[in-house]
């Protein structure tokens, strides 16, 4: 009886939306099926000020057509550049290539000059090839006589290209596949400008009649330019226009043929993995073991990638296509595609063809919008076909609601400004509710300002619902922020009493905007067949699930899932204290890489705590390696001889010099060296280059240029943020130590020591910033603190989840202290993680082979790569070896301030009683700031107490008075020139 009212509540079902949505639309309510009246250029009316136009607008602007333009190609030779700047380092080569131009840095620029003979839209053809050393695409600017002709210009991306290092995948011991090594496909690539943000078609720029400049920027990596070509714009068939080009369909014989999507023959970008998936019907079916059966999904989401196959036919004819993916990932919204064939989209239709949202794996074929099959006429053999993932169907939205979110922010900030609504001291809401406001008479026009947003965030979803064809996650997202400004206009006098409620607006659209541009789609196989063809595939459904779980879960009662070689007792034990998606791809390069060239097995276990170590050590149980540990365990250790001085091993020297020396003060201890930085961390200053600009300032160089612009900050309401906790930047930068060179005494009362710690008190005392911000983050992209000191997870962090403010923030060098010489000191530490190898181990040359490998430029270099190609930005490994640091795609601006910054590290060194000093001097702080004690009173009870314990842990230790514990001093900054 149940089954049966499911069944008619099921068929009621459609019913009862259609008249739920008929009510909707009838009492002035939204219709549920979305036919959007408005277009993309309605939302383009919806820009950003500034002097660059985002290129959809230029074009609507300019009423661009699909049409081909006239005029003949020009073509540009490469090594016959008119001008260069000096540091792009360009210089012509001849070889058996021919003729080209080797632009053998990132920087600079080059230019050439040329003649146009008929005006028109012109797409910009580049000939190129990447320079062997780097592992990112090149980014060029490209500028027409001296100016970009719309923002997308600044970064234009000409990709490498990779595939496997062989396919099928090999399998290790017990039969699990091992993902292969990634390997670029060198030689030359021709390719048409572009940016799938924005346009699925060539970028186009306009020539006028006449003599013009051409100039590329440069932004990131070395590259080869052979030929630059402007052609004119060339129309795309429609789908109609296709078929009557081509021979008329006849009978054809029944056929078909697959391609696994993990068979491919070049993926334009590092970040498109394949991935293993476990379900009926997958192909191939993995039986338990690791199988690298299905290919994108996550790893197959940024527009541009693209991922190309072989696909061959028997004999001429018209044949449709089926893909089976799955498109789970972004709910409501469409995944979409531009289709090529051998090197060109066959008809307008396959232009950002779209995938529906679908739980699960489906087969579908490549069909119109009344679910009509395409055809493709493909001639005998083998063809290209390619899948670039295409997000330009979402550019007006995401160009919209940046405005809107940034229109919502600056009225946030103006009602702040009219109200003084903040709340200095702590900066949470603590404001006065019993108050009331007239709103009109501090502005006059808050309604209409209300209104607009209402009506233009409701014109937004309309759109998104209209291209989607169903609710989606941000469409829901904004109705709820539509609604609770709709409560504010009821009562605008309320507005200042909840000001909060534009920052949570911000956020929510904000969190959903990240996703906005991502394309994810994860593929099965593709199949190529006759018309009418019934290759018989099947998808999952519930019942089948049911036999196929049992079936794998029996496997487990047999099946064999221990590597018997790397259990072998003569086997290298390693511990990691990291996540297990980091020792999963460890455990993949050692089997790849390491064992292979070493003939060394390794068995790598997670450790989830520290303490196990500690333990382990304790009772005789420990690896011959620990990896991913904190910067102090090393010298805690080595204060006990449970640890190796590494600096006795055979090529300790050449080592040491993949790292900043200043990083080494936290792994010394006595005169030796006992662990190997992997990560580090470093500290910078955010700061929002929209409000600095607003109010006329510059990014402080030094403390003293700080405290010039923090009054502009507070009288507009707005402070800085600083990590309470940091007092070691403050001394050193002040040319202060913690201890002696010997490591036996405190020497914080010193005159520099004394005049840090004032500096650092009398930020809070004198200068009034803020005690406690638990969540600067959110502070910074509400835009009440434009200026603080975090670290690289608050630069992942926004990143990933601000995209509102994109654009609108920068990273700078800490403010320093001004020398004498000019420099300007920034000392800072730099939190790292490190690897060591324990004194127990029965394979300590082994173990130091292994360390030498892990810590090597192009092991972390490829670690770091594939790291963060799998699972994204927020994985980035920022290593702590310079030359593979230099491999991560920061920006040109970004890396310049981290080499800036990172120059100047200066890690606290470990002595005995150590875990004193932090204790001490957060008392000293406390008894300054909050019971006004004076400055050298609190340090100097700070000194006596640490040195107590000092002198306590070094009897326990056997250190006497005479003794020489050799703190390595810091006096110079890393040289990154002399490093090459």
């Amino acid at each position: 009886m149940r089954k049966k009212r499911t069944r008619i509540a099921i068929r009621l079902a459609p019913i009862l939306v259609i008249l739920f949505g008929g009510y909707r639309w009838a009492y002035g309510g939204e219709p549920v099926t979305y036919a959007s009246t408005l277009t993309a250029a309605n939302m383009l009316t919806y820009k950003a000020a500034g002097d660059l136009l985002p290129y959809a607008k230029v074009m609507a602007d300019n009423q661009v057509t699909a049409e081909s333009s006239s005029g003949a190609p020009i073509a540009i030779k490469a090594s016959e550049f008119s001008d260069s700047a000096p540091d792009a380092q360009a210089e012509k080569t001849n070889d058996a290539d021919g003729e080209s131009l080797h632009w053998n840095s990132d920087q600079g620029w080059v230019e050439w000059s040329f003649d146009v003979a008929t005006a028109g839209w012109y797409e910009l053809d580049i000939d190129y090839m990447p320079l062997p050393g780097g592992n990112d695409s090149v980014i060029r600017g490209i500028q027409i006589d001296g100016k970009y002709p719309f923002s997308e210009s600044q970064h234009v991306e000409l990709e490498r290209h990779w595939k496997d290092a062989k396919y099928p995948y090999d399998r290790n011991e017990i039969g699990m596949q091992v993902r292969p090594e990634q390997v670029e496909i060198a030689g030359w690539n021709e390719k048409a400008v572009s940016d799938f943000t924005t346009s699925s078609e060539p970028l186009l720029y306009r020539l006028e009649a006449g003599k013009h400049t051409l100039r590329l920027v440069g932004n990131k990596e070395k590259v080869a330019l052979r030929s630059l070509t402007f052609k004119p714009k060339k129309a795309i068939k429609t789908y109609a226009e296709y078929q009557t080009a081509n021979p008329a369909p006849s009978r054809e014989k029944e056929w078909y043929g697959n391609v696994e999507g993990e068979n491919f023959l070049d993926k334009s970008s590092l970040m498109i993995q394949t991935d293993h998936w476990s379900e009926p019907y997958i192909s191939p079916d993995p039986k338990g073991r690791t199988t690298y059966n299905v290919i994108g999904g996550d790893r197959w989401r940024n527009p541009g990638e693209a991922i190309e196959w072989t696909i061959n036919v028997p004999a001429d004819g018209w044949y449709e296509i089926d893909l089976k993916a799955y498109q789970n990932y972004r709910n409501g919204f469409k995944a979409y595609r531009t289709i090529e064939i051998d090197g060109a989209v066959p008809f307008r239709e396959m232009l950002h063809y779209p995938l529906r949202f679908n739980g699960e794996f489906t087969v579908e074929t490549i069909r119109d919008k009344d679910d009509k099959p395409y055809r493709f006429y493909l001639t005998k053999g083998d063809h290209r076909l390619k899948m670039t993932a295409d997000a330009s169907e979402m550019q007006p939205i995401q160009l919209a609601l940046n405005n809107e979110l940034q229109a919502l922010s600056d009225y946030d900030r103006k009602i702040r400004l009219l109200t003084g609504a903040y709340s200095v001291s702590s900066f949470d809401a603590n404001l006065d509710t019993t108050r009331t406001w007239d709103m009109k008479k501090y502005d006059p026009n808050v309604e209409q300002t209300m209104d607009g947003f209402i009506n233009r965030l409701s014109d937004i979803r309309d759109y998104i619902n209209g291209v989607n064809g169903i609710d989606s996650d941000l469409a829901e997202g904004i109705l709820s922020s539509i609604d609770l400004l709709k409560e504010l206009r009821k009562n605008v006098d309320e507005i200042p009493n909840k000001i909060d409620t534009f920052s949570t607006i911000q956020s929510n659209i904000g969190t959903w905007m990240t996703t906005l541009t991502q394309q994810s789609l994860l593929l099965d196989f593709i199949t190529v067949r006759t018309p009418d063809t019934d290759p018989g595939f099947k998808v999952p459904t519930a019942w089948s699930r049911i036999p196929y779980s049992i079936k794998d879960f029996a496997r487990s009662f047999y099946m064999d899932y221990d590597v018997s070689k790397k259990n072998d007792k003569d086997s290298l034990t390693i511990w990691v204290s990291r996540g297990r998606d980091y020792v999963d791809l460890l455990n993949e390069m050692i089997d790849t890489d390491f064992t292979p060239k070493t003939g060394i097995h390794v068995n790598v276990s997670l450790m989830p705590n520290a303490n196990q170590l500690i333990l382990g050590n304790a009772a005789g149980e420990v690896p011959d390696v620990a990896l991913g540990i904190g910067e102090a365990t090393p010298a805690d250790y080595a204060m006990r001889d449970a640890v190796e001085d590494l600096s006795k091993y055979p090529g300790f020297e050449d080592v040491a010099k993949r790292f900043i020396p200043g990083t080494f003060r936290a792994m010394a201890y006595d005169g030796g060296t006992y662990g190997l930085p992997e990560t580090q961390n470093f500290s910078v200053m955010f700061y929002r280059t929209d409000i600095f600009d607003s109010l006329g300032l510059k990014a402080p160089d030094t403390w003293d240029d700080l405290f010039t612009i923090l009054p502009t900050l507070q009288e507009n309401d707005m402070t800085m943020s600083y990590p309470k906790a940091d007092f070691t930047t403050m001394f050193f930068q002040n040319g202060a130590e913690l201890y002696a060179p010997n490591g036996l005494k405190s020497t914080l009362t010193t005159p520099e020591g004394m005049a840090a710690f004032k500096r650092w008190t009398d930020l809070y005392l004198k200068y009034n910033l803020p005690i406690d911000i638990p969540a600067f983050f959110q502070h910074f992209r509400n835009g009440d603190i434009p200026i603080g000191i975090a670290d690289f997870n608050t630069y992942v962090q926004l990143l990933v989840a601000a995209p509102e403010i994109t654009g609108h923030w920068k990273i700078a060098p800490l403010p320093g202290v001004k020398q004498a010489d000019g420099t300007v000191a920034r000392w800072s530490p730099q939190g790292i993680s490190a690897g060591m190898i324990m004194k127990k181990s029965d394979n300590k040359d082994e173990a130091w082979k292994f360390l030498q490998w892990w810590t090597s430029d192009e092991v972390q270099a490829h670690y770091a790569k594939d790291i963060e190609s799998y699972y994204g930005m927020e994985y980035r490994w920022n290593s702590a070896n310079t030359n593979a640091m230099k491999t991560l795609p920061w920006s040109n601006e970004d890396i310049a301030v981290l080499r800036e910054q990172s120059k100047w590290a200066k890690n606290m060194p470990y002595v005995p009683g150590y875990y004193f000093l932090s204790r001490e001097m957060d008392f000293a702080w406390n008894s300054t700031v909050f019971d006004r004690v004076p400055a050298q009173e609190a340090l100097e009870k700070a000194q006596t107490e640490i040195q107590r314990e000092m002198d306590r842990r070094q009897v326990d230790f056997g250190i006497k008075k005479t003794d020489d514990l050799h703190v390595p001093q810091i006096k110079k900054p890393f040289n990154w020139e002399e490093s090459q």
